[in-house]
């Protein structure tokens, strides 16, 4: 749709830009109502599993480090990993967004076109939202995912003399937003992973059937997210550095920076690689083992040590 110069979400109307947000919108063969009325209607293959993640201007992103389409694909991609932390798959997407009336609607246009390419890329189908007027960009995403049979994935499973895996990226984002931070654009890969996160789609469900007994996907920081599962499960986990091999993009901006870039990989988040406890011997290929469960105090340590900080807080940070 070509937006003629000037064209602002206020001039254009809330109905009218709702229009625009969902003309041609595809719907799975599940969808029986989707955008339009006062609700959508659709079927589940399954139990239900429902996350929530909001995006925040001036506290999530900025919009001149983070385009309108790298914005809607980052937060559909944050709420779709916890889906895959459970274990379970994408199956519905509902958006609401609030902004100010002076937006551009080409802007919205652009948010709308991320929003739908990571539905595609999830296999979910976009069915609902919500538009509204407001101080800032505020973007809020709800995904529902279906379990399909399956049995859900908690936090609480982890258990003594288990291993510790991921599967993803670990400290990309936060190398990105470094980066971006001193005023750069590159190395233009890890400002990428800033910009929005590569979800590693289906990877849920293969920990599930390998038997994964515990999962989180890492959002606020490896240490951190590991602490939740430590805490839920009551165990004690420990993280070997010496698993890890640090990419050459993360050396080369600690280097630069004069940070340790090991510190990106245990404390970066949204990057939304998925961490989980397995049976010895019952890790995925392409997961990567980097510790141990054991009885203990629930915690996280880093070679036998406690790690500080250890990640993300919105209030503390």
């Amino acid at each position: 749709m070509v937006t003629p110069r000037g064209t602002t979400v206020g001039s254009v109307g809330e109905f009218p830009t709702i229009s625009r947000i969902t003309a041609g919108l595809p719907m799975g063969p599940a969808v029986a109502v989707g955008p339009g009325d006062d609700g959508a209607v659709f079927l589940l293959n399954g139990s239900a599993v429902v996350s929530t993640d909001m995006q925040v201007e001036s506290v999530h992103f900025r919009r001149d480090w983070v385009t309108a389409e790298n914005l809607g694909r980052r937060v559909v991609a944050s709420a779709a990993a916890d889906i895959e932390a459970m274990g379970a798959s994408q199956g519905f997407v509902l958006a609401a967004v609030s902004l100010p009336s002076e937006t551009p609607a080409a802007w919205v246009d652009d948010l709308a076109r991320g929003i739908r390419t990571e539905c595609e890329l999830a296999g979910a189908s976009w069915v609902g939202g919500d538009l509204a007027r407001g101080p800032q960009v505020t973007v809020t995403v709800t995904v529902v995912g279906e379990l399909r049979g399956r049995t859900p994935v908690l936090r609480s499973g982890a258990n003594p003399g288990e291993v510790v895996a991921y599967r993803g990226r670990l400290g990309w984002s936060a190398a990105g937003l470094t980066v971006l931070s001193r005023g750069f654009r590159s190395p233009r890969a890890l400002v990428e992973a800033y910009q929005y996160p590569r979800v590693g789609y289906g990877t849920g469900a293969e920990a599930q059937e390998a038997g994964a007994t515990a999962m989180a996907d890492v959002s606020d920081g490896l240490v951190a997210d590991l602490g939740h599962i430590a805490a839920a499960s009551e165990v004690l986990i420990d993280i070997d550095t010496a698993r890890f091999d640090v990419p050459e993009p993360l050396r080369a901006v600690a280097a630069a920076t004069g940070a340790d870039p090991l510190s990106f990989i245990l404390v970066g988040g949204e990057d939304h690689a998925l961490v989980a406890t397995f049976p010895f011997g019952r890790v995925p290929p392409q997961w990567q083992v980097i510790g141990t469960v054991s009885e203990g105090e629930p915690e996280v340590r880093v070679n036998g040590e406690t790690w500080e900080p250890n990640g993300w807080d919105h209030f503390r940070s």
